[in-house]
């Protein structure tokens, strides 16, 4: 199957589905079964009819529709088993929020990418596929199948410890203990570069009603109204009217990552006049429809809801966009990962590399996630960093820094690449080695003459000074890892450094995690005669 035509048939499933849902079967009865797909945008109920040419035949109050079985899971007694785990080449095994959200697009990209026809086929176990590719659009040899089974990140790091499965996937970053010991058991260390990939950014975007007033909470606010501790929209400036709370179950991974960000290790429990929602599309449809509902969605299920912007406990604003969350600077976000043991057969790495490449960007994308590209934002006088960097309250060896960095920052646009350090190390992290490689690649496009400013920044931990020196050094190691990995492939490119320690955070300091945040070097642009 070609990855063109397998977007346009999710595209036709997706508009089938809601054209049905209100004449999907009310009440239970003999075989009947349920269809779901991961992205929420399929959930039809019918009586079981067949299973042919794999695909699902269900039989509704429109008349039997037949819906792909490599879109959506059936549930119920009745449904029908198609077949054992299949023999595969490539087994990869973990999060379902990657295993069903990303894979089936993502090995459909990768076929194409091979110009490779792929056949993707469920295996009758629940939340697993296979894909077959066969070369040259399907009239060439075998090029290897792939089992994708799709649990937890928890079976991600099992099933490579006990060596049955080439690739794991996860929706959070491995567990020091899980890296111990996969190391202990000779699978190498999983936090290197070359077995730690990450392939993409989910980031949670808080939504309310078009017609609701409120369009930023300060994280306090927040967790106010998770905790029950703020009830009324008035008490935010809003209308006088009861907020009504969306969340998501127990159990449920978005909501996991929601409360950890929010709330850390002690998460209260759930508001007894919340609503459970289970699915991003049903989320933004009850807040659509409800003036006075707050919700939380993937990036890219608002679907005509309005985002709010969150401010931080520093009285920084976060954008929930795709560049903030490119920059991590938007704080309800995770990363999505692909680990691997040191020792990996060609196809399975050929794999993964595809993955964290800009050629699956657009795969990604249409999975419904951030991509790992590059973006540019100009950054002008009347933004929110320029205003910050206008603050009277300093002293003037501080305000003398800050003038400087406006100075500067008004003649250059931002690129969404920015590199950060391990704490306490003058190493890059992991993502910040593949950035090497994504900016080289950009940077080859743009015309000669261009100036590119390595720009340093540190949290507030020591003196100004010492900070403001360190942050020039750091911003001098990526320029000459950049320009040792590329050679001679960026030699038009002028590129310089400088540094201003820690004015302009980009998170509060108060803890690790936020001071990490402030460890980075962005990269700033400027075209000849821009």
């Amino acid at each position: 199957m070609k990855f063109g035509t397998f977007s346009n048939k999710r595209n036709l499933v997706s508009a089938l589905a809601l054209s049905v849902a209100a004449f999907a079967p009310a009440t239970g009865g003999a075989g009947e079964v349920t269809l779901k797909s991961a992205d929420g945008t399929v959930n039809l109920v019918g009586e079981f009819v067949a299973f042919s040419d794999n695909n699902y035949v269900i039989r509704t109050g429109l008349g039997d529709l037949r819906i792909s079985a490599t879109r959506v899971r059936c549930e119920g007694a009745d449904c029908p088993d198609i077949g054992g785990t299949a023999e595969a080449d490539v087994k990869i095994s973990g999060s379902d929020a990657v295993g069903e959200g990303v894979m089936p697009l993502l090995l459909s990209g990768y076929a194409a990418f091979l110009g490779a026809e792929a056949t993707q086929t469920a295996t009758g176990t629940r939340g697993q596929f296979v894909t077959e590719m066969v070369g040259e659009e399907g009239f060439g040899d075998p090029m290897g199948a792939y089992l994708v089974s799709s649990t937890s990140s928890n079976d991600a790091f099992r099933t490579l410890l006990d060596n049955t499965t080439q690739i794991g996937m996860s929706d959070r970053r491995i567990s020091p203990g899980e890296a111990r010991a996969l190391r202990d058991a000779g699978a190498g260390n999983m936090i290197d570069p070359s077995q730690e990939n990450i392939i993409a950014v989910d980031s949670l975007v808080v939504i309310r009603h078009p017609d609701n007033p409120v369009d930023t909470l300060s994280m306090e606010d927040l967790r106010g109204i998770y905790s029950g501790q703020i009830t009324n929209w008035a008490e935010l400036g809003g209308n006088d009217a009861p907020i009504q709370v969306l969340d998501w179950p127990a159990d449920s991974g978005t909501r996991g990552v929601f409360e950890e960000q929010l709330f850390g290790d002690t998460p209260p429990p759930l508001r007894a006049s919340a609503i459970e929602v289970t699915d991003n599309n049903e989320m933004a449809a009850l807040v659509n429809q409800n003036e006075n509902a707050i919700g939380f969605v993937g990036y890219a299920f608002q679907r005509g809801a309005k985002p709010i912007t969150l401010i931080n406990e520093c009285g920084l604003s976060m954008v929930p966009d795709a560049f903030s969350a490119r920059t991590e600077e938007y704080a309800l976000q995770r990363f999505l990962y692909l680990y691997n043991r040191a020792e990996l057969d060609d196809q399975s790495r050929d794999f993964v590399e595809y993955a964290i490449s800009d050629a699956a960007d657009e795969v990604i994308a249409k999975a419904g996630f951030i991509d790992l590209g590059i973006d540019r934002r100009a950054q002008p006088l009347d933004g929110d960093r320029a205003k910050q960097l206008l603050n009277p309250n300093v002293d003037d060896f501080e305000g003398g820094v800050m003038r400087a960095m406006l100075s500067d920052m008004v003649e250059y646009d931002r690129l969404s690449t920015t590199f950060r350090f391990r704490t306490g190390s003058q190493r890059l992290d992991p993502r910040g080695q593949l950035n090497l490689e994504r900016l080289a690649h950009y940077l080859e496009s743009e015309p000669s003459g261009t100036k590119i400013l390595f720009v340093g920044f540190t949290d507030d931990v020591g003196a100004f000074e010492s900070n403001r020196e360190l942050s020039v050094d750091r911003a001098a190691q990526v320029m000459s890892e950049l320009q040792n990995y590329a050679g001679d492939r960026l030699g038009d490119i002028d590129m310089q450094v400088t540094g201003y320690g820690e004015i302009a955070p980009a998170a509060c300091n108060s803890t690790e995690n936020q001071r990490r945040i402030n460890r980075r070097v962005e990269v700033w642009i400027q075209n000849p005669n821009s």
